[in-house]
């Protein structure tokens, strides 16, 4: 196997920790991209690399873990709410191994990863996700193993009072998802209510780029509400598509202007036959790698 074989061999293990580290496509495929630039040079040194895979995983969380740090003053500059760029996903890999990686990539699961330090991210990650034995995290991460057990401990309980449970299984989601987006395209303001959760909250991201929520809408009545003003204004700047996608593990939808460009990805979240949040991002910057991107301030200048 030649050393670019290898190496495309090594990026998926090595960019699903960098996505669920830093919760942005264009940042994890950076580090992917500098950890095997070093592996090449670490190689064409000499240097004895007994697994470049493992090898791997420790320059990816430990630049990670560097990125986080960083990245904590511009989250909390950030203009609205902050969610991570999303990845369409694929409904046709392996049913197993889909269901056991789908939670731990929801957008739901990387939001509630933000409330955790850099270090406790990285232990519960390798730890939790990806089944890494403590003392090979210890190394990973430069720390003691009673250090490591002790982070993973902190963030596991942290995790698990706070984390959402999807419970449906796939078909039943897959369903319910449809007839939400169904009802939404519809202007059916009754039964979209009737699919949502008493406590049903919609998040928007639109960064400070293009018109978004300014906080998340809470409650059936006005989220329901929300959606269906969102549709008609998507009506006023020419019709919008709302493509059914698996978006992070879950359903949900891209919207897509008439020339097909991209205007949002939503996330629907389900669990005990309700839609329990709608994550939808908008800021272009974050769609850019799904596609060609709406020029949102034309469309609106349209509309007028």
């Amino acid at each position: 196997m030649s050393e670019g074989e290898q190496f495309e061999d090594l990026r998926p293990a090595a960019f699903a920790i960098a996505y669920r580290m830093l919760g942005s496509v264009s940042e994890a495929e950076d580090v992917v991209q500098e950890a095997l630039l070093r592996l090449h040079r670490a190689s064409q040194a000499g240097e004895r690399i007994e697994s470049p895979r493992a090898y791997l995983a420790t320059v990816v969380t430990r630049l990670g873990i560097d990125q986080l740090r960083s990245a904590r003053a511009r989250r909390e500059s950030y203009v609205g709410e902050w969610l991570p760029e999303p990845v369409v996903t694929s409904p046709d890999e392996d049913p197993a191994r889909q269901a056991e990686m789908a939670d731990s990539l929801s957008l739901a699961f990387l939001v509630l990863l933000e409330s955790l330090s850099p270090e406790q991210r990285a232990v519960f990650l390798l730890r939790e996700v990806f089944d890494y034995p403590y003392d090979e995290i210890a190394g990973i991460v430069g720390k003691s193993e009673d250090n490591v057990r002790q982070l993973a401990v902190r963030a596991r309980r942290h995790v698990d009072e706070r984390r959402s449970r999807f419970e449906a299984s796939r078909e039943e989601r897959d369903a319910l998802a449809g007839r939400f987006l169904a009802a939404a395209r519809d202007g059916d303001l009754e039964a979209l209510e009737s699919m949502l959760a008493e406590d049903v909250v919609l998040h928007g991201d639109g960064g400070g780029k293009v018109p978004a929520l300014a906080r998340p809408v809470h409650g059936r009545a006005r989220v329901a509400r929300t959606l269906l003003a969102w549709m008609k204004a998507g009506l006023r700047i020419g019709g919008v598509e709302l493509r059914p996608v698996e978006v992070n593990g879950q359903p949900g939808a891209m919207g897509l202007d008439r020339d097909g460009n991209l205007i949002n990805v939503m996330a629907i979240d389900i669990a005990d036959g309700q839609v329990q949040a709608v994550r939808s991002i908008v800021n272009p910057d974050k769609l850019q790698h799904l596609g060609p991107v709406a020029d949102m301030a034309a469309l609106l200048r349209g509309a007028e």
